[in-house]
């Protein structure tokens, strides 16, 4: 799973625009966003290439990244209580 944001980490100024400009050429074709109790929204997308991605509406930039087949065992996991000792 891929973690990205806007501001990419680069060793150098050349790695950074580098950096920059590949994390911009990935075309991210976004869902409606699912909210729930007010700002808590979250959007799903797929880039053209076929990868999936979930990102917050409050942190535009800022997403996760896979296959849309470990994406889906992710919200598969979730929705069977994997993750609900965080709550």
């Amino acid at each position: 799973m891929n973690v990205t944001t806007d501001t990419p980490l680069a060793a150098n100024a050349a790695d950074a625009g580098i950096a920059a400009s590949v994390a911009a050429a990935v075309d991210i074709e976004w869902n409606e966003a699912f909210c729930s109790e007010g700002a808590n929204c979250f959007r799903f997308g797929l880039d053209d290439s076929g990868r999936a991605y979930i990102g917050s509406t409050l942190t535009p930039g800022e997403y996760v990244s896979d296959s849309v087949e470990a994406l889906r065992a992710l919200i598969s996991a979730v929705k069977a209580g994997a993750a609900d000792h965080l709550l």
